[in-house]
């Protein structure tokens, strides 16, 4: 795997969930920052072609309808739209190669929705034929991820979250029956 360094790098696009980018600029850094959601980074290295995507669930909950507008949360649209995206610039399908990245359980006792994200994005890739070169997933702690798309260079790191101060309930003082909040 490649790594990133800071010369010649012009510009950051973050990649929010529910979105994708596809460059071929050589210059162009792609970032994220990852929980329980999942992003994959694909690259062509024939085509000097690349693009991230960013999903929250791997597919809506048995029972609940999608619609259009919600339809790029979830990863099978942000797969297919990830790879659509990069064939329209110029890659090849049988030459494309993936990272991926995220799909840490961040709380215990939760829905393993990171797992089930990490899972749904390596069954994809396998049923789409897209080799998976690296993968960082899992685990508990958050990542941010920096991809050099047209370059398949990628950085990960793993991002201590910060502890919520305790959210502290009013006192309640009994006096003569009477409550008093403060």
């Amino acid at each position: 795997m490649q790594h990133l360094t800071s010369e010649s790098i012009r510009d950051r696009v973050n990649v929010i969930q529910g979105t994708n980018f596809v460059t071929a600029d050589p210059k162009i850094v792609l970032t994220t920052v990852l929980g329980s959601c999942v992003a994959c980074c694909l690259f062509d290295p024939h085509a000097k072609v690349g693009g991230m995507n960013h999903f929250l669930l791997a597919q809506p909950r048995e029972g609940m309808r999608s619609d259009n507008t919600e339809a790029e949360r979830y990863g099978l649209f942000a797969m297919e739209l990830l790879v659509n995206e990069m064939l329209k610039a110029g890659a090849t399908r049988s030459t494309l190669r993936a990272h991926l990245y995220g799909g840490a359980n961040m709380h215990a006792g939760m829905q393993a929705i990171g797992t089930s994200n990490a899972r749904f994005a390596e069954d994809f890739l396998a049923r789409d034929r897209i080799p998976l070169a690296h993968r960082d997933l899992g685990g508990t702690q958050a990542r941010r991820v920096e991809f050099r798309a047209a370059m398949g260079q990628a950085r990960c790191r793993l991002v201590e979250a910060e502890v919520p101060v305790e959210v502290r309930r009013p006192a309640v003082v009994h006096d003569q029956g009477e409550v008093e909040l403060f």
